[in-house]
């Protein structure tokens, strides 16, 4: 099987690789992914019962779906999705990020397909479509964005849905999510960010302009430093999020 051309950033799954045993830890270098953890899975939550009329008063609502989690870290949506009733796989390119997440969901007794592998790799296999696609906080760590969400849309499922969280590249996020975050509240490590890689929502839309899905939103989310948490906003000048649909068959 020939090796599929990769989107994939070298140095940026390096530096995720260096810390990997910390996804874990909710005060550690993850804590703001823990922090921001509730309102992304609401979001998934809502998003998803809607496209697939799945009843929200049930505790596993998501049962019979393929759900892929693209650059899954340490986990952190993977197990709350598994025990929601998807049947998930979550792909990192980092293979200590799949150690580390695969050890953690066998301590939980949780039964998650984890890989290390990339979304192009999955495509040039065959994969079987998956019925949702999560791609929160990733694209911007890629080496080219486009080819990577075109990938990542062919793996949908007809009838399905991806999410895609990321980063606006305006002069805000550039002060809040760049310089403050990483140099002034040290609330991730100096580095982990460029900005030059952050998203406009139109920069998205044109990367799948020649695919048969329709894009909706943005979906702000922004951060109250009183009550220090995350919550949906109308700002989407820094952090926010689009969703993909793939009509039916």
């Amino acid at each position: 099987m020939s090796v599929a051309a990769s989107s994939i950033d070298p140095e940026e799954v390096e530096r995720f690789s260096r810390i990997a045993a910390e996804w874990w830890d909710p005060k550690g270098k993850f804590a703001p992914l823990h922090k921001f953890n509730p309102t992304r899975l609401a979001f998934i939550r809502e998003q998803a019962q809607v496209r697939f009329g799945r009843d929200a008063k049930s505790l596993r609502p998501f049962e019979g779906l393929r759900l892929l989690d693209i650059g899954c870290g340490g986990g952190l949506l993977c197990e709350p999705m598994t025990r929601l009733g998807f049947q998930v796989t979550g792909v990192d390119a980092s293979e200590r990020n799949i150690g580390t997440a695969s050890t953690h969901a066998a301590e939980q007794g949780l039964s998650i397909d984890y890989r290390a592998s990339t979304a192009e790799d999955l495509l040039a296999a065959g994969e079987q479509p998956f019925d949702v696609i999560l791609n929160m906080e990733v694209i911007e760590h890629v080496a080219d964005p486009g080819e990577y969400l075109r990938s990542c849309a062919r793996l949908m499922a007809p009838g399905g849905l991806m999410i895609v969280a990321t980063l606006n590249r305006t002069l805000k996020a550039f002060a809040l999510a760049k310089v403050g975050a990483e140099y002034v509240l040290r609330w991730v490590p100096a580095g982990t960010h460029d900005w030059t890689k952050f998203l406009k929502p139109e920069e998205l839309r044109s990367f799948l302009a020649a695919e048969p899905v329709a894009m909706q939103g943005p979906f702000g989310v922004a951060y109250d430093p009183l009550s220090r948490r995350w919550s949906r906003s109308s700002d989407c000048d820094i952090n926010y999020m689009m969703t993909v649909t793939r009509d039916a068959a």
